[in-house]
């Protein structure tokens, strides 16, 4: 088992500066409205920002105007679930400053990454195969704190595991939130601390419970079905492989799990652990096409690249359908041979066996390519993320898309 190296000739952009990282926090997390996702813009009157009345919160004009009742004058807030009145809103002069101070500091060669609407062009220009941001749905109230996305294959719709008290919420292909369930609880068919989704081949969702030590088993209409218990100790990482197994990894056993249920019994089959001696792995993804599966671990101890800056390294090794190492490359391997330092979040396969990966701390995607074949190190998304934390591959070749999960933003975004 070696470590990969770069494809001949492949070039990757350097990595952010502590700078544009800033800026572009500042443009995501403080200029634009969380509900609609618009920009503010003290030229535009709808969107303007304005500050909720006895919360605080912010919203542009418009979205003011949507949330509250047209006789009553009120709305509740989208954030704190206060009840605000809209005739005691006032315009947030601090953030329209801000917002013109940026515009005329920012320098043209270095613009700051921001959201772009449908059929807009890319805005970092990071690559011929960068991907640029469709759509956007959830957002603070919808989702708090999300963590895990899976999609249902037939219908295209998105699960996503959250905070809040009902853990797991469906929407349709086109964002609407269809329904949620799995109550916050130790009980029966409710989740402690949910932390990664997925959905079988048979539609039935699969969520690992950190805080109840427990992979739980619901019905696409929040049924449960079933509760693994007996096994684990920390289950992180979910996905489902070839064979319909449930692959689990769990964190502070340093395993891989292999979990074979009787869906319509509820029964538990088998349950095994198939790697070991791993170091606190996490993500998991298993390829529809080849059947090879790829875990993500955080190793002990840290880098300092650059300096003033700790990085956490992190290994990537993809294993075929029998669980034989194919080949691993790791963060300290990748910046010797790119200059780019990633610490790998999530990971899935695309459908034609790219590997994808999330670099939450950069707020990037990458393609790592066939990895098996000799590791090609491509951009896909820089644009408009804050943290991203998971996400789903349905291709990247061009007409492809990736569906991403945005800790950050508390958002399921779109490209394509």
């Amino acid at each position: 088992m070696s470590t990969m190296a770069n494809t001949a000739g492949s070039t990757t952009p350097s990595p952010p500066t502590r700078e544009e990282v800033t800026l572009r926090e500042v443009q995501v997390n403080l200029l634009e409205c969380k509900v609609c996702f618009e920009k503010f813009s003290s030229q535009q009157s709808e969107r303007r920002p304005q500050n909720l009345n006895p919360c605080g919160h912010v919203l542009c004009l418009e979205c003011v105007r949507a949330l509250s009742h047209p006789l009553l004058r009120k709305l509740e807030c989208p954030f704190c679930r206060r009840l605000c009145d809209v005739d005691a809103t006032s315009p947030c002069r601090a953030l329209n400053d801000l917002q013109e101070l940026l515009l005329s500091k920012c320098c043209p060669r270095s613009p700051v990454p921001h959201r772009a609407k449908a059929g807009s062009g890319w805005a970092g220009g990071l690559g011929s195969r960068a991907l640029r941001l469709c759509s956007a749905f959830g957002g603070w109230g919808t989702l708090i704190n999300p963590t895990g996305i899976a999609m249902f294959g037939s219908s295209g719709a998105t699960v996503v595991v959250h905070d809040g008290e009902r853990r797991l919420v469906v929407f349709g292909p086109q964002g609407k939130k269809l329904h949620s369930f799995g109550r916050r609880g130790r009980g029966i068919g409710e989740i402690c601390y949910a932390l990664d989704v997925a959905v079988t081949s048979s539609g039935y969702v699969v969520v690992t419970d950190a805080g109840d030590s427990a992979v739980k088993v619901f019905t696409s209409r929040g049924s449960h079905v079933l509760t693994v218990n007996d096994s684990f100790q920390l289950p992180w990482g979910v996905d489902t492989d070839v064979y319909g197994h449930i692959l689990v990894s769990d964190n502070q056993a340093g395993s891989l799990w292999q979990v074979t249920v009787d869906y319509a019994r509820g029964e538990t089959l088998t349950s095994k652990a198939v790697l070991t001696e791993l170091q606190h792995p996490r993500a998991v993804a298993c390829c529809r096409a080849t059947g090879h599966v790829v875990v993500v671990e955080h190793l002990d101890g840290g880098a300092t690249l650059p300096p003033g800056q700790h990085l956490q390294p992190t290994r990537l090794t993809v294993f075929d359908k029998d669980f034989r190492p194919l080949c691993q490359t790791d963060s300290f391997s990748l910046s010797l041979r790119s200059k780019v330092w990633l610490c790998v979040s999530a990971v899935a396969f695309d459908r034609e066996g790219d590997v994808i990966v999330i670099d939450s701390q950069q707020g990037m995607v990458w393609s790592l390519g066939k990895i098996t074949s000799g590791l090609e190190l491509v951009p896909l998304v820089r644009e408009s993320l804050v943290h991203p934390v998971g996400l789903v591959a349905l291709a990247t070749a061009p007409g492809g898309t990736l569906v991403i999960l945005d800790g950050g933003d508390h958002a399921v975004k779109t490209y394509a």
